[in-house]
């Protein structure tokens, strides 16, 4: 099953819910009036709920006119947004410092920086070297803590598409600058949709996760090659705190790359889809 959020530009934003090669509006399933929430229906309970309310009512419904190459952020405007950082060798070197050895890179963003599918990135003046990474997204579909790495997928409801952006030369001045490099706004897309586990039933090593700048590859690689498994990410951000339901992990990107005015960049997740997004 996906979920997805619809533009603004068509109306008001709403929740669509896939069924077979349609998407339909939440809000038509009886129960669904009013949800407006990712973070309330992405527990394991609620997930089986409404893959029987769709299966049952689908048919009933028609089909909403939405596009995931123009989502709204997928991510709920309240979640909190956790990245881990230097997970792939490529971005360490990118960075031309040497992966942790004791857990991965972390930061915690704010909501306020989410864009829109094919919204500008805005390049903020306080920044003279800003960069562009496309990233597989963990969401977490239940209120969790201490979860150990070999039972992650019983709290994570799917997956989704991150494109993040770094003022990457204050944190080449100093690592603590991490959140407030990356807090800018229009500093990160998530989406276009959110897959949930059941569509990867071979797991993940081999979704392959590219960051591409004006039509062309600057970085891909696959979950296999992370220094950190997801697995262990949920291990090391569930440890000692507990993770609300809607929370997202992004998991680390295999490269990034510089941005500037009229560029047009790319995060593309196999099996999940594109966030595309012109620079300004």
């Amino acid at each position: 099953m996906k979920l997805a959020r619809t533009s603004p530009e068509r109306g008001p934003v709403e929740i669509v819910v896939s069924h077979g090669g349609d998407w339909l509006p939440l809000n038509g399933l009886p129960g669904y009036a009013g949800v407006g929430r990712v973070a309330d229906l992405v527990g394991e309970e609620e997930l089986r709920a409404l893959a029987e309310a769709v299966e049952r009512h689908g048919g009933d419904l028609s089909p909403v006119d939405f596009d995931p190459a123009t989502s709204s952020p997928l991510a709920d405007r309240d979640a909190d947004i956790w990245g881990a950082g230097l997970n792939y060798r490529r971005h360490s070197e990118d960075l031309e410092a040497q992966q942790p050895a004791s857990g991965p890179g972390s930061y915690l963003r704010p909501g306020g920086c989410l864009i829109g599918n094919t919204d500008h990135i805005e390049l903020p003046s306080q920044s003279k070297r800003v960069t562009a990474e496309a990233e597989l997204g963990l969401v977490i579909g239940t209120a969790c803590k201490n979860v150990k790495r070999d039972e992650w997928r019983s709290v994570v409801a799917g997956v989704t598409g991150v494109l993040d952006m770094t003022a990457e030369d204050a944190i080449r001045e100093n690592p603590r600058y991490i959140p407030w490099a990356k807090g800018f706004d229009t500093f990160c897309s998530i989406g276009p949709v959110l897959v949930t586990l059941d569509e990867f039933p071979d797991g993940f090593d081999a979704v392959r996760i590219s960051t591409v700048l004006n039509g062309e590859t600057v970085a891909s690689a696959t979950p296999a090659s992370m220094k950190y498994d997801l697995g262990y990410l949920v291990e090391y951000f569930t440890a000692g705190r507990t993770l609300a339901p809607g929370t997202v992990l992004c998991t680390g990107t295999p490269g990034a790359t510089v941005i500037s005015p009229g560029d047009t960049v790319r995060s593309v997740v196999e099996g999940v889809g594109i966030l595309t997004h012109p620079v300004r």
